[in-house]
């Protein structure tokens, strides 16, 4: 018979992984309640402490999207393509929009004064028409629910395979506002979503939701809770999410080590995941490489701190040229932005780096101020895998290799398996470095094109990286577009056909 947990106690031995045994420490024993949920992480062995209050909020935003996914079956496709000309219209109008920009600001204050950062929290006039402009594409968008994919015709009866919606998606992100409207994009091909917020942006989100998308899901007639917000700043609302099981599919978007535990939560309970966790590009530069090309690709993969931009450099040992002019793109980045830049030096490449930029010392303005810190310093092999989450002071790591193949093994070895890039100027190096490079994103220059929008004119959900093995039958940019299913629909024209 099994009995609901009460309690528990300090020292008490939880199972991990089969195999190993995690002891529950005084903090959790003692705010752990009758009704809370605990979740295993079995892949890192944490023991993650769900609040009765919050496994309800999260409960009842996916119950209301379930019941949506049902209702949502009877609705038009131009409904859907109402919802969203009258959302992206919402954001358009300054009346409707004006509140969202003011708890927008105020998201944006409170975070500063907790010192962290905002770069892609501020809700800029470009974000706004960024954010206009997807809706837009959806709402023009061919895309319909249930679209032939194949047919195969019998004697006297044939089979259809067709395009269906998924089920209700499960969305966790971090606080930028832009990524709330792109989340809406799984209503087009049928699906509702349920979505957690950082808490950075919460009040910017349930602005969004008050002001704009709750009433264009009432002007298109479209069911509540087709699209849902947890509307809790609690990060255990977020683990009591992914838990459910009726979730169809759960994104995750944000820092590498808390996406990778809510990835894990939802691998638990059976459901897919797209995680996007660790990001930042690697830029390769080969024996041909032209320098002014190579000086551009620098240069404008730095303009801002997202997940596409420059983290790491490779350099070749026989290009020692190269290494004037990646500092010189680096600074010129930092400049732009009126700051300082940052360099870390893979420990064998010490030598390839002047060696006053080792002794110089320069205000790095991060998200909690400024800071002296050394231009350059030195790090192990092992930490070219860190992205650097800088907020104006663009930050990079420099690693020199041999050749090219070089550069490949480092990539494969400790990026996070997102985007390469190569600039050479030798066709086979390139046919090489796609060959063999791990990654889902390869390219031949600036880094920042791995956008959904800007690359493909689609709203994206998020950008998988390859860290945890390549996606099965799913590209690396995920979109409203690339959440669905497949049916299958038999027509019977004879009706005494049988086995």
């Amino acid at each position: 018979m099994t009995a609901r947990l009460e309690r528990l106690v300090e020292g008490q031995p939880i199972v991990v992984g089969g195999d190993r045994v995690e002891l529950v420490s005084a903090a959790l024993a003692g705010a752990f309640k009758g009704g809370d949920h605990l979740l295993v992480v079995h892949e890192t062995g944490r023991l993650l402490h769900v609040p009765a209050a919050e496994h309800e909020v999260a409960t009842v935003a996916v119950t209301a999207a379930a019941t949506a996914f049902t209702q949502l079956g009877a609705c038009t496709d131009e409904a859907i393509s109402d919802f969203f000309g009258h959302f992206g219209r919402r954001l358009a109008e300054d009346a409707s929009c004006g509140s969202i920009l003011e708890a927008n600001a105020a998201d944006v204050e409170r975070a500063k004064d907790a010192g962290r950062s905002t770069t892609r929290l501020v809700m800029t006039d470009r974000m706004r028409e960024d954010m206009i402009t997807g809706l837009r594409g959806w709402r023009d968008s061919d895309l319909r629910r249930d679209p032939p994919l194949d047919r195969v015709d019998h004697a006297g009866w044939s089979v259809e395979a067709r395009r269906a919606p998924l089920g209700v998606i499960g969305f966790v992100f971090e606080g930028r506002p832009n990524v709330f409207a792109d989340a809406t994009g799984v209503l087009r091909t049928g699906n509702t979503v349920v979505m957690r917020i950082g808490s950075d942006a919460l009040a910017t989100a349930e602005a969004i939701m008050a002001h704009a998308l709750e009433p264009a899901l009432q002007a298109a007639g479209l069911p509540d809770g087709a699209v849902g917000l947890v509307r809790s700043p609690a990060r255990s609302a977020g683990w009591a999410l992914f838990a459910d099981r009726r979730l169809a599919l759960a994104v995750a978007r944000g820092s590498g080590a808390a996406v990778t535990e809510l990835g894990a939560v939802a691998r638990q309970a059976g459901t897919p995941v797209s995680a996007h966790g660790t990001g930042g590009a690697w830029l390769v530069a080969g024996d041909s490489a032209d320098a002014d090309r190579f000086r551009a690709s620098v240069l404008h993969s730095l303009d801002r701190k997202v997940c596409n931009t420059l983290n790491v450099c490779c350099l070749p040992a026989g290009r020692p040229d190269l290494v004037a002019v990646l500092l010189d793109a680096l600074d010129e980045a930092a400049r732009q932005r009126g700051a300082a830049a940052r360099l870390h030096v893979e420990r064998s490449s010490e030598r390839a780096v002047p060696a006053e930029r080792f002794d110089t010392e320069v205000k790095v303005r991060r998200a909690d101020g400024e800071h002296p810190e050394p231009a350059a310093s030195l790090i192990p092999a092992e930490d070219l895998g860190r992205e650097w989450e800088w907020e104006e002071s663009p930050e990079i790591s420099l690693v020199v290799t041999a050749d090219l193949d070089g550069a490949i093994e480092l990539f494969n070895t400790h990026s996070p398996h997102f985007i390469a890039s190569l600039v050479s100027a030798d066709a086979d190096e390139h046919r090489r470095f796609y060959a063999l490079v791990d990654a889902p994103f390869v390219g031949d220059g600036f880094t920042r094109w791995v956008d959904g929008q800007y690359a493909f004119d689609t709203p994206e959900l998020g950008l998988s990286n390859w860290q945890a093995g390549r996606l099965l039958a799913r590209g690396a940019v995920v979109s409203g577009a690339s959440v669905h299913t497949v049916r299958h629909r038999a027509h019977v024209d004879d009706p005494e056909i049988k086995r």
